[in-house]
């Protein structure tokens, strides 16, 4: 017999599809087929995707005020939504689950327009645009936190806090213990920032690192992705300071690699921040700037203010700033492992368990589903 088909829909960056991947992993070992939606650039982050076809489908959002633009975004979103009215048909799922990112919207539509029960899963604590344009018309809206900005009036009585569901790979390493660095062991500093992010940290962290006394130079290992253009300038900056780097466009163990680290630099995307709690690890956090709605910085500030991490804007993380902090953390091992153990002590494992139950509800009792949402008080 076949089994039941359920079509994910994400955004093609890593903090929309790694917690579709997980998503799906479950899927799979409750015996449900998935595909997938998504855009051309799953190419860096799909690899791993446990999806039984993956479909890209062309998308857009409409940038500036020129009509000619605003006409192509509609052309190409009608597109998206033709091409994944025509995979509904194909697939026949029980159910559509969209994470977020403009590449959702036509897919999500187009299964509204089947028929097909549909639900969203937000990952940051603000309900992005994509996710906020969906909410009223779907049946089920999985939220990360508590208190999600923008989730209110009547969505919330069809909402379920799930938490941000964990990859495999990262829930294998959730019984790992931080052990802070001792005064004669390496120091193993992680930097990472996605698309972009990896720009900034190429030029403020070499800089930086060149800032700090040699005792502590001579013990680091830096970890870092880079932007290709910039490998070969940010390699020669650390090999000018004495500084040992093992660079990279993109880490496909980031995971382990997260888990081996004494202090993590990196943006604040709700999946990160979450594989950084699941591991517990300390982190110096530095928000993508100038988003519309401020998520990452949002993201955290909780983190912070639970005593994980530190969060600074952009504006302000000059080098010497970041070497001023790296200083002090790395000499107080204390304060580190502190941090560890409030950073883990954020982790919601159950997520993808959460998440996969109320996706299985959507698909096998579709009609019965908001009587149970009032029956259980909406699970807030």
């Amino acid at each position: 017999m076949t089994s039941a088909s359920i079509v994910l829909t994400a955004g093609g960056t890593g903090g929309h599809l790694f917690p579709a991947q997980a998503l799906a992993a479950e899927l799979v070992r409750r015996g449900y087929e998935i595909d997938l939606i998504t855009d051309s650039r799953v190419s860096h982050f799909g690899n791993n995707f446990p999806a039984r076809t993956i479909h890209r489908v062309p998308s857009a959002t409409f940038r500036g005020r020129s009509p000619i633009e605003a006409m192509r975004m509609v052309a190409t979103n009608s597109n998206g939504f033709k091409m994944s009215y025509d995979i509904m048909n194909q697939s026949k799922p029980k159910a559509m689950v969209g994470f977020g990112g403009y590449p959702t919207i036509p897919p999500v539509l187009a299964a509204l327009a089947r028929g097909i029960p549909a639900g969203v899963h937000e990952q940051n604590s603000v309900m992005g645009r994509a996710n906020r344009f969906l909410a009223p018309m779907v049946k089920a809206i999985a939220v990360s936190f508590e208190e999600t900005k923008f989730l209110e009036g009547k969505l919330i009585p069809k909402s379920y806090v799930t938490g941000s569901p964990l990859r495999d790979g990262v829930l294998a390493m959730r019984g790992g213990v931080y052990q802070p660095p001792q005064h004669t062991q390496p120091l193993n500093l992680l930097c990472f920032g996605g698309s972009q992010g990896a720009r900034f940290f190429s030029d403020v962290m070499p800089v930086a690192l060149q800032l700090l006394p040699s005792d502590i130079r001579d013990r680091l290992m830096v970890v870092q992705q880079c932007r290709e253009e910039d490998i070969d300038r940010v390699f020669d900056a650390y090999e000018v300071a004495g500084v040992a780097a093992e660079l990279a466009t993109f880490f496909e163990d980031l995971p382990q690699r997260m888990a081996g680290a004494h202090l993590v630099v990196s943006r604040s995307g709700a999946t990160t921040v979450a594989e950084l709690a699941a591991l517990g690890r300390p982190a110096v956090l530095v928000p993508l700037p100038h988003s519309i709605d401020n998520d990452q910085l949002e993201n955290a500030t909780r983190f912070e203010k639970a005593g994980a991490g530190w969060c600074f804007e952009q504006a302000i993380m000059t080098p010497e700033r970041l070497a001023g902090t790296l200083r002090r953390l790395f000499e107080e091992p204390a304060t580190l492992a502190r941090a560890a153990s409030r950073s883990k002590s954020l982790a919601r494992y159950d997520a993808v368990g959460r998440l996969a139950d109320l996706v299985v509800t959507l698909a096998e009792a579709p009609e019965t589903f908001a009587a149970q949402r009032a029956a259980e008080g909406h699970a807030r």
